[in-house]
């Protein structure tokens, strides 16, 4: 009777051990699938060729005397969760930096992100809408957003000429996120392309160095 009683302890014994390891692989499995499956932001849209706009920025540049070193490029057609703020070197053809950057909300609220998938676009004042068009980067200002600096924005386009006097300027603002947020959209403000305050941080520094340097705002 007591074999038998032992006997059946070892395989409770057996029989829990290849359950444990059973769950250890099943656990170990979802782990990896979970890690294998999750979804880049980047691979469900298609990367847009720039080559055109690139050639007409450096085209654009020279025969204007604005910077031959660097132009930034914001394409509006993007969702506003995904970096579209690129800084294009012309010496290495290649973008070199990209972030994240909010439009205008449009007739929206302020603050939300309901145009994420379509940015609204005007050039009239109170229209709370970005612009699209070449824009010239001009001085160094003082903003009460962010990291509390600024850049004026020349609107050099019948669809971004007034961009002056609607206040558009590139800021910082720490509603924005440095990290790409998809599907989630960036908080939308009054017009000003609107970058994180760490973002921000990296572009003063380029924009220092670089003077008159071409901002182009695209929604293709």
């Amino acid at each position: 009777m007591k074999k038998i009683f032992l006997a059946i302890n070892l395989i409770l014994i057996v029989s829990c051990n290849k359950n444990k390891e059973a769950d250890k692989k099943a656990f170990s499995f979802t782990e990896n699938t979970i890690e294998h499956i999750t979804v880049n932001p980047r691979n469900e849209i298609k990367e847009p060729d720039y080559t055109l706009y690139y050639k007409e920025a450096q085209q654009y540049c020279k025969r204007n005397n604005l910077n031959q070193n660097k132009f930034i490029l914001i394409d509006l057609s993007i969702h506003s969760g995904l970096k579209r703020f690129f800084v294009y070197d012309f010496k290495e053809s290649k973008i070199i930096k990209s972030y994240t950057v909010s439009h205008g909300c449009g007739d929206n609220d302020w603050g939300a992100t309901m145009s994420k998938e379509d940015a609204p676009i005007s050039n009239e004042f109170d229209s709370h809408c970005s612009s699209i068009g070449k824009f010239v980067i001009l001085d160094r200002g003082v903003s009460q957003w962010g990291i509390k600096v600024n850049y004026i924005l020349q609107g050099k386009d019948k669809t971004n000429s007034h961009a002056r006097s609607r206040a558009i300027v590139l800021h910082s603002w720490d509603a924005i996120s440095s990290a790409e947020v998809y599907p989630k959209g960036s908080p939308e403000g009054w017009g000003c392309p609107a970058v994180s305050n760490e973002s921000m941080k990296e572009i003063d520094e380029i924009l220092k160095q670089n003077s008159k340097v071409l901002m182009w705002i695209i929604k293709p």
